[in-house]
């Protein structure tokens, strides 16, 4: 029997992962921090419950160190399993400082790769990176494309681009397969999440100017967002790490067919208010205003969210298109989706755990 390993449980997409995964006969391992195990041991006794799986061996470690600072025991387990080895650890914060999101996104994937190299039953190797190591790259981006950009948006572009070169450096000699998902959001059809970051920063900033008589659109854009919902990337990732022909393959999880980003924004906003935007705040004011920490903290965002709102970039998807075919897995529509989206931010907007630090 072959054995799934996961770094970056109990992650959101790393839980869900895990769940599906599960559901077929296998057993799972995950690598947890020492700071993240009672959470993890939680979890794990939330997804045996729920899927009727063996008890999910739990491995305490970290990425940063060498080895991944597993015991004797845990690493010589893993080297005697035929093993499909997911490595989703990362700094996924777009304000993260330099040298944090360096040691955890960069020398964490290298210390992984060495790992996974000396497996001797490697069966896949499935790496999550992001579709914004293309940085500050506008036009159609392609799948097959690894190209520095001039510049990067923050950080965590930066390093998961360096991090994706580790990776794609062993495709050479190992069964890779390279996940580049979208912005990702919750599931699709009940809205589910466990972090309200990335587009749900808009959710935020809407409802806590709801009382305003207009709310304005934030600049002029003519971009598309892309944003996909987790369930989209969970089947397509579980299925393309079984597929044969994905071995060696990168590929863009991302919505074929966005919306303008002001679509996204109108719908959002009517929605949760119940009215449409109107005017206009320019973008220069607004980048200028969200300098001001406390005015992050109070609407909810931060301020590198406003770099995506109009970038002109378009995600080709013709590998993920032609490895998906016949399977039946496609990108839910972002705009159709948006109110069970809402709904469950309703739902959950006043708890904390929710919400993510800002600042």
């Amino acid at each position: 029997m072959e054995e799934i390993v996961f770094t970056g449980f109990p992650g959101f997409i790393a839980s869900q992962l895990i769940r599906t995964v599960l559901k077929k006969e296998t057993s799972a391992a995950a690598i947890v921090l020492p700071t993240e195990m009672e959470k993890a041991k939680k979890e794990a006794i939330e997804i045996q419950r729920l899927t009727r799986c063996e008890p999910i061996r739990l491995m305490q470690g970290d990425i940063t160190k060498e080895g991944l600072g597993l015991n004797d025991a845990d690493a010589a387990f893993l080297k005697e399993k035929e093993v499909v080895f997911w490595h989703l650890a990362a700094i996924y914060d777009l304000a993260v400082p330099r040298e944090i999101a360096w040691k955890v996104n960069v020398e964490g994937t290298k210390n992984v790769n060495r790992f996974v190299s000396e497996l001797p039953r490697l069966k896949r190797y499935m790496y999550f990176s992001t579709a914004y190591v293309a940085g500050d790259r506008e036009g159609t981006l392609y799948e097959n494309e690894l190209i520095r950009p001039k510049n990067f948006k923050n950080f965590y572009e930066e390093t998961k681009f360096e991090a994706e070169l580790l990776v794609e450096a062993m495709k050479k000699a190992y069964p890779v397969t390279i996940i580049r998902p979208g912005i990702v959001r919750g599931n699709s059809e009940t809205g589910e999440t466990i972090k309200f970051d990335g587009p749900y920063f808009f959710l935020n900033m809407i409802d806590r100017l709801r009382k305003l008589p207009i709310i304005p659109y934030i600049g002029r854009s003519t971009a598309f967002i892309n944003v996909v919902p987790v369930d989209y990337i969970l089947k397509a990732s579980v299925y393309l790490s079984n597929h044969k022909e994905a071995e060696g393959k990168t590929v863009h999880l991302t919505d074929p067919s966005p919306h303008p980003v002001e679509e996204v924004y109108r719908k959002m906003v009517q929605e949760i208010t119940g009215k449409t935007p109107k005017l206009r705040l320019p973008h220069a004011v607004a980048a200028l205003s969200l300098k001001s920490v406390s005015l992050q903290r109070f609407l909810g965002v931060e301020a590198e969210t406003l770099d995506y709102l109009t970038w002109n970039a378009h995600f080709d998807t013709a590998i993920a298109q032609r490895l998906l075919e016949g399977s039946d897995i496609v990108c839910a529509d972002f705009l159709e989706t948006i109110p069970a989206m809402v709904r469950f931010y309703e739902l959950h907007k006043f708890n904390k755990n929710f919400h993510v630090t800002i600042g």
